[in-house]
Protein backbone atom coordinates (compact mmCIF):
# COMPACT_ATOMS: atom_id res chain seq x y z
CA UNK A 1 0.00 0.00 0.00
CA UNK A 2 1.01 3.51 -1.15
CA UNK A 3 1.95 5.88 1.93
CA UNK A 4 -0.41 8.75 2.60
CA UNK A 5 2.27 10.94 1.77
CA UNK A 6 3.23 9.33 -1.56
CA UNK A 7 -0.25 9.73 -2.52
CA UNK A 8 -0.51 13.36 -1.72
CA UNK A 9 2.58 13.82 -3.60
CA UNK A 10 0.86 12.16 -6.77
CA UNK A 11 -2.69 14.65 -6.18
CA UNK A 12 -0.84 17.43 -5.57
CA UNK A 13 1.12 16.90 -8.85
CA UNK A 14 -1.54 16.28 -11.03
CA UNK A 15 -3.98 19.10 -9.69
CA UNK A 16 -0.38 21.78 -10.36
CA UNK A 17 -0.55 20.17 -13.52
CA UNK A 18 -4.33 20.41 -15.12
CA UNK A 19 -5.54 22.96 -12.67
CA UNK A 20 -7.98 22.31 -9.80
CA UNK A 21 -11.99 22.32 -9.51
CA UNK A 22 -13.64 22.73 -6.36
CA UNK A 23 -14.01 18.74 -6.10
CA UNK A 24 -10.21 18.15 -6.65
CA UNK A 25 -9.33 21.45 -3.79
CA UNK A 26 -10.90 18.77 -0.78
CA UNK A 27 -9.46 16.01 -2.96
CA UNK A 28 -6.05 16.66 -2.33
CA UNK A 29 -6.82 16.35 1.68
CA UNK A 30 -7.14 12.76 1.84
CA UNK A 31 -9.70 11.73 4.29
CA UNK A 32 -11.30 14.90 4.50
CA UNK A 33 -14.67 13.01 3.51
CA UNK A 34 -17.32 15.43 4.62
CA UNK A 35 -15.30 18.94 3.17
CA UNK A 36 -14.52 21.35 6.14
CA UNK A 37 -10.74 21.55 5.82
CA UNK A 38 -9.86 19.37 8.89
CA UNK A 39 -10.14 15.74 9.34
CA UNK A 40 -12.00 14.04 12.04
CA UNK A 41 -14.44 12.66 13.36
CA UNK A 42 -17.29 13.56 11.50
CA UNK A 43 -14.95 12.46 8.50
CA UNK A 44 -14.39 9.26 10.93
CA UNK A 45 -17.78 8.45 11.13
CA UNK A 46 -19.04 8.93 7.51
CA UNK A 47 -16.22 6.24 6.34
CA UNK A 48 -17.66 3.91 9.27
CA UNK A 49 -21.31 4.71 8.17
CA UNK A 50 -20.30 3.91 4.41
CA UNK A 51 -18.04 0.74 5.27
CA UNK A 52 -18.39 -2.03 2.53
CA UNK A 53 -18.99 -1.65 -1.46
CA UNK A 54 -19.01 1.79 -2.24
CA UNK A 55 -19.21 2.96 -5.53
CA UNK A 56 -18.03 6.53 -5.63
CA UNK A 57 -18.39 7.84 -2.70
CA UNK A 58 -16.16 10.16 -0.70
CA UNK A 59 -15.06 7.78 1.96
CA UNK A 60 -13.46 5.50 -1.00
CA UNK A 61 -10.14 6.93 -0.41
CA UNK A 62 -8.07 5.07 -2.69
CA UNK A 63 -10.72 4.01 -5.23
CA UNK A 64 -11.31 0.53 -5.22
CA UNK A 65 -15.05 0.45 -4.84
CA UNK A 66 -14.76 -0.37 -1.36
CA UNK A 67 -14.40 1.47 2.15
CA UNK A 68 -12.09 -0.61 3.94
CA UNK A 69 -9.52 -0.69 6.81
CA UNK A 70 -6.99 0.75 3.74
CA UNK A 71 -9.07 4.17 3.74
CA UNK A 72 -9.82 4.08 7.21
CA UNK A 73 -6.12 4.01 7.80
CA UNK A 74 -5.31 6.56 5.33
CA UNK A 75 -8.35 8.77 7.22
CA UNK A 76 -6.41 8.50 10.36
CA UNK A 77 -2.59 9.03 9.10
CA UNK A 78 -3.84 12.53 8.11
CA UNK A 79 -6.03 13.41 11.01
CA UNK A 80 -5.90 16.87 11.84
CA UNK A 81 -5.89 19.95 9.76
CA UNK A 82 -5.37 19.48 5.90
CA UNK A 83 -2.11 20.33 4.66
CA UNK A 84 -1.41 23.14 2.17
CA UNK A 85 -1.29 22.46 -1.40
CA UNK A 86 -0.50 24.64 -4.57
CA UNK A 87 -2.69 24.90 -7.93
CA UNK A 88 -0.61 27.58 -9.59
CA UNK A 89 1.70 30.21 -9.55
CA UNK A 90 2.02 33.28 -11.50
CA UNK A 91 4.78 34.35 -12.76
CA UNK A 92 6.51 30.73 -13.26
CA UNK A 93 9.53 31.91 -13.80
CA UNK A 94 11.74 34.66 -12.60
CA UNK A 95 15.20 36.15 -12.18
CA UNK A 96 17.90 34.64 -10.27
CA UNK A 97 18.57 37.44 -8.63
CA UNK A 98 15.54 37.10 -6.65
CA UNK A 99 12.77 39.77 -6.38
CA UNK A 100 10.31 38.40 -8.23
CA UNK A 101 6.61 38.83 -6.94
CA UNK A 102 4.68 35.94 -7.31
CA UNK A 103 0.60 34.92 -6.62
CA UNK A 104 0.51 31.23 -5.37
CA UNK A 105 -2.81 30.03 -5.46
CA UNK A 106 -4.26 26.71 -3.96
CA UNK A 107 -5.23 25.80 -0.63
CA UNK A 108 -5.53 25.56 2.92
CA UNK A 109 -3.18 28.29 3.31
CA UNK A 110 -5.05 29.73 6.52
CA UNK A 111 -2.00 30.86 9.02
CA UNK A 112 0.73 30.28 6.50
CA UNK A 113 4.09 30.65 8.57
CA UNK A 114 6.52 30.44 6.00
CA UNK A 115 7.26 29.89 2.15
CA UNK A 116 10.52 28.94 0.62
CA UNK A 117 11.60 28.56 -2.33
CA UNK A 118 14.61 26.06 -3.29
CA UNK A 119 15.62 26.11 0.16
CA UNK A 120 15.13 29.91 0.92
CA UNK A 121 13.00 31.97 2.09
CA UNK A 122 10.92 33.64 0.35
CA UNK A 123 10.37 37.72 1.67
CA UNK A 124 6.88 40.00 2.02
CA UNK A 125 4.98 36.70 1.99
CA UNK A 126 1.40 37.68 2.65
CA UNK A 127 -1.06 35.09 3.66
CA UNK A 128 -4.13 37.20 1.59
CA UNK A 129 -6.75 34.24 2.01
CA UNK A 130 -6.80 30.65 2.24
CA UNK A 131 -6.15 30.05 -1.13
CA UNK A 132 -4.08 32.25 -2.04
CA UNK A 133 -0.20 33.78 -1.29
CA UNK A 134 2.00 36.46 -2.52
CA UNK A 135 5.38 36.73 -1.63
CA UNK A 136 8.96 37.62 -3.21
CA UNK A 137 11.57 35.10 -4.53
CA UNK A 138 15.12 34.93 -2.78
CA UNK A 139 18.31 34.46 -5.38
CA UNK A 140 19.12 30.97 -6.34
CA UNK A 141 20.89 29.37 -9.51
CA UNK A 142 19.08 29.21 -12.60
CA UNK A 143 16.89 25.73 -12.95
CA UNK A 144 13.65 24.35 -10.92
CA UNK A 145 12.93 24.39 -7.26
CA UNK A 146 10.48 23.67 -5.03
CA UNK A 147 8.34 25.57 -2.87
CA UNK A 148 7.33 24.71 0.55
CA UNK A 149 4.70 26.01 2.26
CA UNK A 150 4.58 25.77 6.38
CA UNK A 151 1.20 25.91 8.25
CA UNK A 152 1.04 26.23 12.05
CA UNK A 153 -0.01 22.03 11.81
CA UNK A 154 1.41 20.61 8.62
CA UNK A 155 4.88 21.60 5.95
CA UNK A 156 4.13 20.74 2.41
CA UNK A 157 6.69 20.61 -0.43
CA UNK A 158 5.47 21.06 -4.06
CA UNK A 159 8.81 19.82 -6.44
CA UNK A 160 9.91 21.93 -9.63
CA UNK A 161 7.44 24.61 -8.68
CA UNK A 162 9.03 27.28 -9.64
CA UNK A 163 12.46 28.01 -12.44
CA UNK A 164 14.54 30.50 -12.18
CA UNK A 165 16.57 31.79 -15.25
CA UNK A 166 19.47 34.47 -16.12
CA UNK A 167 18.42 38.02 -16.80
CA UNK A 168 19.71 38.37 -20.67
CA UNK A 169 19.99 40.80 -23.78
CA UNK A 170 18.69 39.09 -26.86
CA UNK A 171 18.67 41.80 -29.32
CA UNK A 172 19.24 45.66 -30.34
CA UNK A 173 17.29 47.22 -32.93
CA UNK A 174 18.92 48.84 -34.72
CA UNK A 175 22.52 48.02 -33.64
CA UNK A 176 24.44 50.31 -36.10
CA UNK A 177 23.81 54.08 -35.50
CA UNK A 178 26.02 57.39 -36.31
CA UNK A 179 28.92 58.80 -34.41
CA UNK A 180 27.11 61.87 -33.19
CA UNK A 181 24.42 59.69 -31.67
CA UNK A 182 20.49 60.19 -31.56
CA UNK A 183 19.37 57.11 -32.89
CA UNK A 184 16.03 55.39 -30.77
CA UNK A 185 17.67 51.75 -30.20
CA UNK A 186 15.22 48.93 -28.45
CA UNK A 187 17.03 46.22 -26.57
CA UNK A 188 14.86 43.01 -25.97
CA UNK A 189 16.37 40.40 -23.35
CA UNK A 190 14.54 38.80 -20.12
CA UNK A 191 13.82 40.46 -17.03
CA UNK A 192 14.56 44.09 -18.36
CA UNK A 193 11.74 45.67 -16.14
CA UNK A 194 13.73 46.73 -13.61
CA UNK A 195 16.11 48.57 -15.69
CA UNK A 196 17.40 51.57 -14.58
CA UNK A 197 20.24 52.95 -16.92
CA UNK A 198 21.44 51.79 -20.72
CA UNK A 199 25.41 52.84 -21.41
CA UNK A 200 27.04 52.35 -24.93
CA UNK A 201 30.56 52.39 -25.36
CA UNK A 202 30.80 53.76 -21.35
CA UNK A 203 28.67 56.78 -22.47
CA UNK A 204 25.14 56.98 -20.67
CA UNK A 205 22.03 56.45 -23.30
CA UNK A 206 19.34 59.05 -22.68
CA UNK A 207 15.29 58.66 -22.58
CA UNK A 208 14.94 55.52 -21.54
CA UNK A 209 11.64 53.75 -21.29
CA UNK A 210 10.72 50.65 -19.92
CA UNK A 211 8.54 49.17 -21.99
CA UNK A 212 8.42 45.70 -20.50
CA UNK A 213 9.41 43.72 -18.43
CA UNK A 214 11.15 42.10 -21.93
CA UNK A 215 11.94 45.45 -23.72
CA UNK A 216 13.08 48.57 -23.16
CA UNK A 217 14.02 51.61 -25.56
CA UNK A 218 16.53 54.31 -25.06
CA UNK A 219 18.44 56.91 -27.34
CA UNK A 220 22.70 56.51 -28.31
CA UNK A 221 25.01 59.52 -27.07
CA UNK A 222 27.54 60.29 -28.74
CA UNK A 223 30.41 57.81 -29.57
CA UNK A 224 33.67 56.77 -31.28
CA UNK A 225 33.62 54.98 -34.61
CA UNK A 226 33.27 51.24 -34.57
CA UNK A 227 32.05 48.50 -32.01
CA UNK A 228 30.94 49.53 -28.64
CA UNK A 229 29.64 47.61 -25.47
CA UNK A 230 25.97 48.15 -24.34
CA UNK A 231 25.79 47.52 -20.78
CA UNK A 232 22.24 47.31 -18.95
CA UNK A 233 21.66 47.93 -15.38
CA UNK A 234 18.62 46.23 -14.04
CA UNK A 235 17.36 45.29 -10.95
CA UNK A 236 18.37 41.91 -11.59
CA UNK A 237 22.17 42.86 -12.14
CA UNK A 238 24.34 44.68 -14.76
CA UNK A 239 23.68 42.90 -18.24
CA UNK A 240 26.45 43.21 -21.17
CA UNK A 241 26.61 43.18 -24.99
CA UNK A 242 29.69 42.45 -26.00
CA UNK A 243 30.29 45.38 -29.42
CA UNK A 244 26.49 45.21 -29.52
CA UNK A 245 26.23 48.36 -31.10
CA UNK A 246 28.26 49.90 -33.83
CA UNK A 247 29.37 53.70 -34.62
CA UNK A 248 29.68 54.58 -38.26
CA UNK A 249 30.16 57.69 -39.87
CA UNK A 250 27.82 58.86 -42.80
CA UNK A 251 28.83 61.43 -45.76
CA UNK A 252 26.50 63.85 -46.66
CA UNK A 253 26.83 65.78 -49.84
CA UNK A 254 28.31 69.26 -49.56
CA UNK A 255 24.55 69.93 -51.89
CA UNK A 256 22.49 68.94 -49.06
CA UNK A 257 21.10 68.41 -45.51
CA UNK A 258 20.69 65.17 -43.82
CA UNK A 259 16.99 64.17 -42.80
CA UNK A 260 17.90 61.03 -41.52
CA UNK A 261 21.27 58.88 -41.39
CA UNK A 262 19.75 55.47 -41.45
CA UNK A 263 17.01 54.21 -43.40
CA UNK A 264 14.09 53.59 -41.18
CA UNK A 265 13.11 49.88 -41.10
CA UNK A 266 9.08 50.43 -41.26
CA UNK A 267 9.59 52.04 -44.57
CA UNK A 268 13.07 49.82 -45.54
CA UNK A 269 11.85 46.78 -44.62
CA UNK A 270 14.16 44.73 -46.42
CA UNK A 271 16.97 44.01 -44.24
CA UNK A 272 19.27 43.36 -47.20
CA UNK A 273 18.66 46.58 -48.53
CA UNK A 274 18.89 48.57 -45.52
CA UNK A 275 22.07 46.85 -45.62
CA UNK A 276 23.57 48.21 -48.85
CA UNK A 277 22.26 51.23 -48.10
CA UNK A 278 24.06 51.70 -44.90
CA UNK A 279 27.23 50.09 -46.23
CA UNK A 280 27.17 53.10 -49.14
CA UNK A 281 28.37 55.19 -46.35
CA UNK A 282 26.49 57.87 -47.50
CA UNK A 283 23.61 59.44 -45.54
CA UNK A 284 19.58 57.56 -46.56
CA UNK A 285 17.49 60.70 -46.59
CA UNK A 286 18.30 63.93 -47.32
CA UNK A 287 16.86 67.22 -48.70
CA UNK A 288 18.74 69.34 -51.77
CA UNK A 289 19.20 72.65 -50.30
CA UNK A 290 18.38 74.22 -53.58
CA UNK A 291 15.37 72.56 -54.36
CA UNK A 292 14.45 71.70 -50.96
CA UNK A 293 13.30 68.31 -52.49
CA UNK A 294 13.24 65.07 -50.09
CA UNK A 295 15.83 62.65 -51.39
CA UNK A 296 16.26 58.85 -50.88
CA UNK A 297 19.74 57.09 -51.38
CA UNK A 298 19.55 54.08 -54.02
CA UNK A 299 22.67 51.67 -53.49
CA UNK A 300 23.99 50.73 -56.94
CA UNK A 301 23.48 47.19 -57.75
CA UNK A 302 22.44 44.41 -60.75
CA UNK A 303 18.85 43.98 -61.98
CA UNK A 304 17.87 42.16 -65.01
CA UNK A 305 16.11 45.18 -67.09
CA UNK A 306 13.12 44.83 -69.30
CA UNK A 307 10.18 42.54 -69.13
CA UNK A 308 9.38 40.69 -65.91
CA UNK A 309 8.97 36.85 -65.99
CA UNK A 310 5.62 35.49 -66.64
CA UNK A 311 4.56 39.22 -67.70
CA UNK A 312 1.93 38.92 -70.55
CA UNK A 313 1.58 42.70 -70.97
CA UNK A 314 4.96 43.46 -72.23
CA UNK A 315 5.43 45.27 -75.40
CA UNK A 316 7.79 44.11 -77.96
CA UNK A 317 10.06 47.32 -76.96
CA UNK A 318 10.27 45.90 -73.40
CA UNK A 319 12.34 43.20 -74.70
CA UNK A 320 14.79 41.20 -74.43
CA UNK A 321 15.42 41.62 -70.73
CA UNK A 322 19.25 41.97 -69.89
CA UNK A 323 21.24 42.06 -67.10
CA UNK A 324 22.77 45.72 -66.22
CA UNK A 325 24.87 47.08 -63.36
CA UNK A 326 24.79 50.44 -61.82
CA UNK A 327 27.94 50.60 -59.99
CA UNK A 328 27.59 54.15 -58.70
CA UNK A 329 25.02 55.21 -55.92
CA UNK A 330 22.71 57.99 -56.49
CA UNK A 331 19.84 59.81 -54.50
CA UNK A 332 16.45 59.72 -55.95
CA UNK A 333 13.21 62.65 -55.50
CA UNK A 334 11.18 60.69 -52.74
CA UNK A 335 8.20 62.05 -54.80
CA UNK A 336 7.76 63.24 -58.68
CA UNK A 337 8.33 67.15 -58.82
CA UNK A 338 5.50 69.19 -57.21
CA UNK A 339 4.02 72.23 -58.62
CA UNK A 340 5.24 73.91 -55.49
CA UNK A 341 8.85 72.94 -55.55
CA UNK A 342 8.90 73.80 -59.68
CA UNK A 343 7.29 77.27 -59.11
CA UNK A 344 9.80 78.36 -56.41
CA UNK A 345 12.71 77.73 -58.28
CA UNK A 346 11.08 79.01 -61.50
CA UNK A 347 8.55 81.83 -60.38
CA UNK A 348 5.68 80.36 -62.75
CA UNK A 349 4.09 76.92 -63.47
CA UNK A 350 3.02 75.30 -66.27
CA UNK A 351 0.65 72.93 -64.83
CA UNK A 352 -2.88 71.91 -65.88
CA UNK A 353 -4.52 71.19 -62.38
CA UNK A 354 -4.31 74.31 -60.54
CA UNK A 355 -6.46 76.30 -58.24
CA UNK A 356 -7.29 78.72 -60.98
CA UNK A 357 -8.80 75.71 -63.22
CA UNK A 358 -10.83 73.93 -60.38
CA UNK A 359 -8.01 71.76 -58.48
CA UNK A 360 -7.62 72.98 -54.91
CA UNK A 361 -4.45 71.55 -53.28
CA UNK A 362 -2.35 71.77 -56.28
CA UNK A 363 1.05 72.64 -54.91
CA UNK A 364 0.61 69.33 -53.94
CA UNK A 365 0.30 67.87 -57.21
CA UNK A 366 3.36 66.80 -59.64
CA UNK A 367 3.78 69.54 -62.07
CA UNK A 368 2.81 68.52 -65.48
CA UNK A 369 3.09 70.19 -68.63
CA UNK A 370 6.62 70.14 -68.59
CA UNK A 371 8.18 69.42 -71.60
CA UNK A 372 11.61 67.12 -71.59
CA UNK A 373 13.85 70.55 -73.27
CA UNK A 374 11.97 72.55 -70.08
CA UNK A 375 13.13 70.73 -67.17
CA UNK A 376 16.60 71.16 -68.32
CA UNK A 377 16.25 74.82 -66.86
CA UNK A 378 14.94 73.65 -64.08
CA UNK A 379 18.03 71.06 -63.25
CA UNK A 380 20.42 73.75 -64.33
CA UNK A 381 19.32 75.96 -61.99
CA UNK A 382 19.59 73.40 -59.03
CA UNK A 383 22.30 70.87 -59.85
CA UNK A 384 19.45 67.94 -60.40
CA UNK A 385 19.23 65.91 -63.04
CA UNK A 386 17.27 63.33 -64.98
CA UNK A 387 17.42 59.76 -63.98
CA UNK A 388 18.76 57.13 -66.60
CA UNK A 389 16.35 55.19 -68.08
CA UNK A 390 18.04 52.24 -66.58
CA UNK A 391 18.39 54.67 -63.37
CA UNK A 392 14.75 54.86 -63.33
CA UNK A 393 13.64 51.25 -63.78
CA UNK A 394 16.30 50.04 -61.19
CA UNK A 395 15.17 52.33 -58.31
CA UNK A 396 11.25 51.68 -59.55
CA UNK A 397 11.24 47.57 -59.43
CA UNK A 398 14.57 47.46 -56.45
CA UNK A 399 14.09 44.58 -54.30
CA UNK A 400 11.36 42.68 -56.70
CA UNK A 401 11.66 40.93 -59.81
CA UNK A 402 8.07 41.65 -60.85
CA UNK A 403 5.84 43.55 -62.90
CA UNK A 404 4.93 46.02 -60.09
CA UNK A 405 6.16 46.68 -57.01
CA UNK A 406 2.56 45.64 -55.34
CA UNK A 407 -1.38 45.35 -55.85
CA UNK A 408 -1.86 48.34 -58.61
CA UNK A 409 -4.91 50.12 -56.69
CA UNK A 410 -2.60 50.03 -53.85
CA UNK A 411 0.23 52.03 -55.21
CA UNK A 412 -1.14 53.94 -58.34
CA UNK A 413 -2.78 56.48 -59.47
CA UNK A 414 -4.09 55.11 -62.56
CA UNK A 415 -6.84 55.41 -65.62
CA UNK A 416 -9.42 52.91 -63.59
CA UNK A 417 -9.13 54.05 -60.12
CA UNK A 418 -8.60 58.10 -60.38
CA UNK A 419 -11.71 59.28 -58.51
CA UNK A 420 -11.01 63.43 -59.07
CA UNK A 421 -9.77 64.28 -62.69
CA UNK A 422 -6.53 64.57 -63.11
CA UNK A 423 -2.92 64.37 -61.61
CA UNK A 424 -3.46 63.48 -58.05
CA UNK A 425 -1.42 65.01 -54.96
CA UNK A 426 1.82 63.19 -54.74
CA UNK A 427 2.35 59.88 -51.77
CA UNK A 428 -1.28 59.29 -51.50
CA UNK A 429 -0.39 55.60 -52.48
CA UNK A 430 1.65 53.26 -50.78
CA UNK A 431 5.66 53.36 -51.49
CA UNK A 432 7.93 50.99 -53.13
CA UNK A 433 10.73 49.51 -51.33
CA UNK A 434 12.83 51.70 -51.05
CA UNK A 435 10.20 54.85 -49.93
CA UNK A 436 10.10 56.12 -53.72
CA UNK A 437 6.06 57.12 -54.28
CA UNK A 438 4.54 57.01 -57.27
CA UNK A 439 6.98 55.94 -59.18
CA UNK A 440 4.14 53.82 -61.02
CA UNK A 441 1.15 55.68 -62.51
CA UNK A 442 0.00 59.30 -61.73
CA UNK A 443 2.16 61.15 -64.18
CA UNK A 444 4.76 59.90 -66.62
CA UNK A 445 7.92 60.48 -65.91
CA UNK A 446 10.81 61.87 -68.19
CA UNK A 447 14.26 59.98 -68.33
CA UNK A 448 17.34 61.49 -69.57
CA UNK A 449 18.04 59.18 -72.39
CA UNK A 450 17.22 59.45 -75.77
CA UNK A 451 14.92 56.02 -77.06
CA UNK A 452 16.33 53.14 -78.65
CA UNK A 453 15.58 49.16 -78.83
CA UNK A 454 17.25 46.87 -76.36
CA UNK A 455 20.23 44.56 -77.11
CA UNK A 456 20.25 41.29 -74.79
CA UNK A 457 24.42 42.12 -73.64
CA UNK A 458 25.02 42.69 -70.32
CA UNK A 459 25.37 46.69 -70.18
CA UNK A 460 27.48 48.45 -67.15
CA UNK A 461 26.29 52.15 -66.24
CA UNK A 462 23.68 52.68 -69.97
CA UNK A 463 23.14 56.05 -70.88
CA UNK A 464 21.21 55.44 -73.59
CA UNK A 465 22.93 56.92 -77.79
CA UNK A 466 24.21 59.92 -77.98
CA UNK A 467 21.35 61.04 -80.31
CA UNK A 468 18.08 60.67 -81.48
CA UNK A 469 14.61 62.02 -82.06
CA UNK A 470 12.82 60.81 -78.90
CA UNK A 471 13.34 61.01 -75.53
CA UNK A 472 12.18 58.46 -72.98
CA UNK A 473 9.18 58.41 -70.61
CA UNK A 474 8.29 55.84 -67.70
CA UNK A 475 5.71 54.75 -65.04
CA UNK A 476 2.37 55.19 -66.84
CA UNK A 477 -0.06 58.13 -65.63
CA UNK A 478 -3.66 58.41 -64.23
CA UNK A 479 -4.95 58.79 -68.19
CA UNK A 480 -3.44 55.33 -69.54
CA UNK A 481 -4.72 51.84 -68.53
CA UNK A 482 -3.17 49.53 -66.49
CA UNK A 483 -1.21 46.99 -69.01
CA UNK A 484 0.94 50.96 -69.24
CA UNK A 485 1.24 51.34 -65.33
CA UNK A 486 4.13 48.52 -64.96
CA UNK A 487 7.88 49.08 -64.56
CA UNK A 488 8.96 48.06 -67.51
CA UNK A 489 7.03 49.76 -69.93
CA UNK A 490 8.86 52.15 -72.48
CA UNK A 491 7.11 55.38 -73.96
CA UNK A 492 8.95 58.05 -75.92
CA UNK A 493 8.03 61.39 -77.21
CA UNK A 494 9.69 64.53 -78.80
CA UNK A 495 11.37 66.39 -76.00
CA UNK A 496 9.61 69.29 -77.12
CA UNK A 497 5.49 68.20 -76.23
CA UNK A 498 4.44 68.62 -73.27
CA UNK A 499 1.00 66.83 -71.63
CA UNK A 500 -1.17 66.79 -68.55
CA UNK A 501 -0.25 63.67 -67.55
CA UNK A 502 3.77 63.84 -68.06
CA UNK A 503 5.82 65.17 -65.37
CA UNK A 504 9.52 64.30 -63.83
CA UNK A 505 11.54 62.94 -60.94
CA UNK A 506 15.37 64.01 -60.02
CA UNK A 507 18.21 62.30 -58.96
CA UNK A 508 21.54 63.72 -58.09
CA UNK A 509 24.96 61.61 -57.72
CA UNK A 510 26.49 62.32 -54.20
Amino acid sequence: MKSPNILLSLVAAVTMTFGVSTSSVHAQCLGDVVPSGIIDGVDLAQTLSSWGPCTNCPADIDGDGVVTGNDLGQLLAGWGPCPPFIASIAPGQGTIVGGTPITISGAYFTGAASVTIGGAPATNMVVVSSTTITAVTPAHAAGSVSITITTPSRTSTFENAFSYASSSILSIVPDIGVVGGGALITISGNYLGGATSVTIGGAPATNLIVVSPTTITAVTPTGKLGPADVVVTTSAGTLTSLNGFSYISVVVPAWATMLEALPDPAVVADANLRAAIVASGFAWRIKDTSSNIEMLLVPGGTFMMGCSPGDAECYSDESPAHQVTLTNDFYMGKTEVTQAQWQAKMGSNPSYFVAGNGYPGSFDRPVEQVSWNTIQSFNSATGLRLPTEAEWEYACRIGTTTARYGELNAIAWYYQNWTNFGAQPVATKLPNALGLYDTIGNVWEWCQDWYQPYSSARVTNPTGPATGSYRLLRGGSWTFSSYNCRGSRRLSDYPVVAYIDVGFRVVRNP
